[in-house]
């Protein structure tokens, strides 16, 4: 089977005193959904799964309407940060080179759930997917920690979080029966070249 795990569109900044932030899609990350939906219009989907957390369950509604899929939502798939109080695109920290930009480079962890639980949880979460799946292909969008926790997986490599997913990049991955996983692509993101949107990090 296919599984294709997608990283959520851009979202709004928000910051709470309390409470968890889950921000909602900014105007440009909707764009950026409904690009994402009209570049995999070509291609058949046997199931279209969600993380809980708002901006996937947002990223997942233009490709449900062209899929004519409703999402699945996995708890199992929700972000390292689900209960922050607040959410900054990692690129706004980059550019005014915040504390907790550098914090993310060295590795820092600032979630109550520790690494090792997340892993679990996130490797634990997708192989059941596949499980159900055999010889499908199926769409999970999610999020920047949980993608680079399974390609790290599949990889065998030690550091959990080592690259940049960027905003509703696609990064696919074969999986058979007899538990071989394959890693097709990583970050795939032509449908937001040339838009003008931004794309994460690295810019189009």
């Amino acid at each position: 089977m296919e599984l294709i795990l997608i990283r959520h569109a851009l979202p709004v900044r928000r910051e709470l005193t309390a409470g968890a932030a889950d921000p909602e899609l900014s105007p440009e990350g909707n764009d950026q959904a409904r690009l994402l939906a009209d570049y995999l219009a070509s291609e058949k989907f046997d199931a279209l799964y969600t993380s809980p957390m708002l901006r996937a369950v947002q990223t997942a509604e233009p490709l449900a309407a062209s899929t004519g899929l409703s999402p699945v939502v996995v708890h199992g798939v929700a972000e390292w940060d689900q209960h922050s109080s607040e959410y900054i695109p990692v690129e706004e920290l980059k550019a005014t080179n915040d504390p907790r930009w550098q914090e993310m480079v060295q590795g820092g962890w600032s979630s109550e759930e520790i690494p090792e639980d997340f892993s679990r949880r996130v490797i634990g979460s997708l192989e059941d997917i596949i499980a159900r799946h055999r010889g499908h292909r199926v769409a999970v969008t999610c999020h920047g920690g949980v993608i680079n926790e399974y390609l790290a997986h599949v990889l065998g490599l030690g550091s959990r979080q080592f690259f940049y997913p960027n905003y509703t990049s696609i990064h696919r991955v074969a999986a058979s029966g007899s538990g071989h996983r394959s890693i097709l692509s990583v970050n795939e993101t032509p449908h937001l070249r040339g838009t003008g949107l931004p794309i994460g990090i690295f810019h189009s």
